[in-house]
């Protein structure tokens, strides 16, 4: 990204699941997609998506415990202007933080929500 995207738009898709080698395969074959890997300083895989050499959103393996009972799912990204405020107004609106604002090295500040209606999306502050 050259510039901060514009608060409110939707900015990143991610695949998740827990067939990445799978889904690379399928996406690679029907749309032409190639992959670079993502080191996470957790040591889990990430993969960024390629559409020649623009990135075009990212592959998250749903590994462990924690994503029990959640199937394979695209997520959206949407960026907004300062994600701390931003989340900090998500309950008083009927929303639910389902994950807290955490820092994501080189990429930015992200919280998860849930909105009034159920939705589920990531919100980032991104680090230009």
């Amino acid at each position: 990204m050259d510039s901060q995207p514009a608060h409110g738009i939707f900015v990143w898709n991610e695949l998740n699941t827990r067939n990445i080698e799978a889904a690379k395969t399928f996406y690679a074959t029907t749309l032409g997609w190639s992959y670079e890997p993502m080191p996470i300083e957790d040591g889990s895989a990430y993969c960024i998506i390629k559409m020649g050499d623009t990135r075009v959103g990212g592959i998250f393996v749903l590994a462990g415990p924690e994503f029990d009972g959640i199937p394979d799912h695209w997520f959206s990204y949407i960026a907004v202007d300062d994600v701390d405020a931003r989340v900090g107004a998500v309950e008083s609106a009927g929303g639910t933080v389902l994950r807290p604002v955490f820092e994501v090295l080189g990429v930015g500040r992200i919280g998860i929500v849930r909105d009034s209606v159920s939705a589920v999306a990531g919100w980032i502050t991104p680090r230009m």
